[in-house]
């Protein structure tokens, strides 16, 4: 199971918008059932990131994050969104 920690800077409203969007398109491509996820703030995410296959962030994150963290804004600002989806693809099959 992939576990798929999705942060914002108070845990709230951008991450549930884009847990939201990365739920549904699981569902539709059926790959819901291989993937767990979570979301948090930033600074609840500090302490734990590692214990996910990767995050995904609205917002700026500690250095020690980075190598863990993709850039979630194209949920946010409807570009990019297919190639975010084939990231999360890839990651879900690699």
């Amino acid at each position: 199971m992939i576990k798929i920690l999705v942060i914002c800077g108070t845990g709230v409203a951008t991450s549930t918008m884009v847990k939201e969007k990365i739920r549904e398109w699981l569902e539709k491509e059926k790959l819901i059932h291989q993937v767990s996820l979570f979301q948090s703030s930033v600074a609840e995410a500090v302490n734990q990131y590692d214990m996910y296959d990767f995050v995904i962030s609205t917002t700026i994150v500690p250095d020690e994050m980075k190598d863990y963290v993709i850039d979630g804004t194209p949920f946010i600002s409807g570009i990019g969104v297919e190639e975010m989806y084939q990231i999360i693809r890839e990651k879900v099959f690699s």
